[in-house]
């Protein structure tokens, strides 16, 4: 069975030789690797402040403590996302207030983002969900307009773009997820991308129980409690050796995602998701709409293609339910279905599973 999701492992003799020098040397907490990994992610990304943690949701955790947000404040999320996108500003306190998405893409939608500000509103968590990019040409529109800061969770979007620039640089806040089944795996870890050096500096002391880890543990006072949020040096090592492999892991999703793109159009009962103007997917799961999805993917499992909405919309969880509808999300979540797209396919499969899908279901 093809699978949707699948650890990419770069060459064995290669990660463990470095993995050996690093327990070698007595140090496996964060340290030198840790801060390689994070130069080595600047450069790529083109970004002036990174810092690497140990997860995803840790990058959340701090970018919703950067903005000290409580109790009492509210945050406009969507609900079509992995669950530590909300459950990270439940965390806070804060109350989530569901905006609707477009039909078009699943997306979170600008203008339901308008119509769900009040003064209570702090942030706007956007999803760059499946590694397709929300549209932030009018997002950033209405965070200048409102003058709400916009955290990106780019968990499912490593590598994709947003005006010919990787995403990353745009919002105040971006997070990533090297998590295990991302495009590029660390076997846990994360990323916070931040465009001003006080949050940056912040965020440093913040990372490591609010410890200024430039100076001697005995001459540090902790003004303000922070977390055991940093990636450790195994890790790191692991990202290092990884990235060396972009061609073989990232860019082929990219590179499969096009195919696709180019393949399926014109198919009857599959819609294909458009992709907003400035914006460049990175494919983390092929996304399409299709009728009688059921159907579609019993086909595909008796095809052996895993095929699934992976996902449960977050508002059917107890504790993010709430009175607001979203219609455009109903409609779009009957329809929507992930396909496979990673770096395990061969162009044999590839196009199998193409030639299957032309012959309908």
């Amino acid at each position: 069975m093809i699978p949707l999701v699948k650890p990419f492992i770069p060459n064995y003799d290669e990660l463990f030789k470095e993995l050996k020098i690093v327990f070698d040397s007595g140090y496996l907490a964060e340290s030198q690797p840790v801060y390689d990994f994070e130069d080595n992610l600047r450069k790529l990304l083109k970004l002036d402040y990174v810092l690497a943690v140990n997860s995803g949701t840790s990058a959340l955790d701090l970018a919703l403590k950067l903005l000290d947000i409580r109790e009492g404040d509210e945050i406009i999320s969507t609900a079509l996302t992995a669950e530590p996108t909300n459950t990270s500003i439940a965390n806070t306190g804060a109350r989530i207030i569901f905006a609707d998405v477009d039909y078009e893409t699943g997306l979170i939608s600008s203008e339901s983002i308008v119509e769900r500000i009040t003064p209570n509103t702090k942030a706007i968590m956007i999803v760059h969900y499946a590694g397709m990019v929300c549209d932030m040409n009018s997002i950033n529109q209405v965070s200048k307009k409102y003058n709400i800061p916009v955290i990106e969770d780019a968990a499912h979007a490593f590598m994709s773009k947003y005006n010919d620039s990787y995403i990353g640089k745009n919002s105040r806040f971006t997070i990533f997820s090297f998590q295990a089944i991302k495009h590029m795996t660390t076997i846990d870890g994360g990323l916070l991308t931040l465009i001003n050096q006080q949050d940056y500096e912040r965020a440093k002391k913040l990372r490591w129980f609010g410890l200024d880890k430039s100076i001697s543990r005995l001459e540090n006072d902790i003004k303000e409690s922070g977390f055991k949020y940093n990636m450790n040096n195994i890790n790191a090592t692991i990202g290092l050796v990884q990235l060396k492999y972009l061609s073989e892991n990232v860019l082929k999703y990219i590179k499969n995602g096009k195919i696709l793109d180019k393949e399926l159009k014109g198919i009857n009962g599959l819609r294909l998701i458009p992709y907003y103007s400035n914006t460049e997917p990175s494919y983390w799961l092929y996304t399409i709409k299709v009728e009688r999805r059921n159907e579609f993917i019993q086909m595909m499992q008796k095809e052996g293609f895993v095929a699934s909405p992976v996902h449960l919309r977050n508002d059917r969880h107890s504790i993010f339910k709430s009175n607001i509808t979203l219609p455009a999300l109903d409609k779009f979540y009957e329809e929507f279905v992930h396909i496979p797209c990673g770096w395990w396919l061969t162009e044999t499969d590839l196009y199998r599973m193409i030639n299957c899908i032309k012959k309908g279901w």
